[in-house]
């Protein structure tokens, strides 16, 4: 049975994903969820996954959400070397740094920026603002002190799919970042030697970039946790 991906087309948690599994040459079914229309919400869907979240992975009936672990089932199940999740132990220490920290303050802080405000009743504060140079200072620090071309080691990691897609985030409000030097080289770096997984990336990066100038009506949404903005 191949693996199922249950996706949000402009979801940087689901775009890592299918970063992860595009790099391994993995086939697989993509069923978009409809984030529009609550599909993520409906008790079916929690059967899936009780958090009612995406993406989950469904690889011959093992059904597996949070995109950190399904990137480190990924890589551990079907890569061909060590370089995408390393087996040495402060290697991979480091990769499980970095998705721990782009979970718990870089993409947490670049979403509550960014993306907040596009889809429910958020504000862009300087607060918000604040919490953004911080989450890019400290990542431009890690590089500092790793040295590596990546974020982790001089290869890419699964770390690195989480990263890029929360960076993606500020180029699509053109939020600048030249202001952190190995931010913006790594960025630039893995453009240029991952074009077919930026691809995929880019395309979630125009979605969100057209939602900037037109926000999408949720007005009909009844959500657990966000305000809903009220048209």
């Amino acid at each position: 049975m191949p693996i199922t991906l249950y996706s949000v087309s402009d979801g940087p948690p689901s775009l890592a994903v299918q970063q992860c599994l595009k790099y391994l040459g993995i086939d697989y079914t993509l069923v978009n969820v409809d984030f529009g229309l609550g599909e993520h919400m409906t008790e079916d869907f929690a059967k899936k996954n009780p958090q009612k979240e995406i993406p989950v992975l469904d690889d011959n009936g093992f059904q597996l959400g949070e995109s950190n672990a399904i990137l480190q089932y990924l890589a551990d199940k079907y890569a061909k070397d060590d370089t995408l999740y390393p087996n040495d132990l402060k290697e991979r220490a480091l990769v499980n740094h970095r998705l721990c920290f782009n979970l718990s303050t870089y993409y947490r802080y670049i979403s509550e920026h960014v993306m907040a405000p596009i889809f429910f009743d958020y504000k862009r504060t300087p607060l918000s603002l604040k919490k953004t140079y911080i989450a890019l200072d400290n990542f431009n620090t890690y590089l500092q002190l790793t040295g590596t071309k990546y974020a982790a080691t001089n290869n890419i990691t699964i770390a690195d799919f989480q990263l890029v897609t929360a960076t993606m985030c500020l180029e699509a409000i053109d939020f600048d970042i030249s202001n952190y030097s190995l931010v913006q080289n790594w960025y630039s770096t893995y453009k240029s030697e991952y074009p077919e997984l930026w691809q995929l990336v880019q395309a979630g990066m125009k979605e969100i970039s057209a939602f900037q100038k037109n926000p999408p009506d949720l007005s009909h949404m009844t959500h657990p946790i966000h305000p809903v903005r009220k048209n």
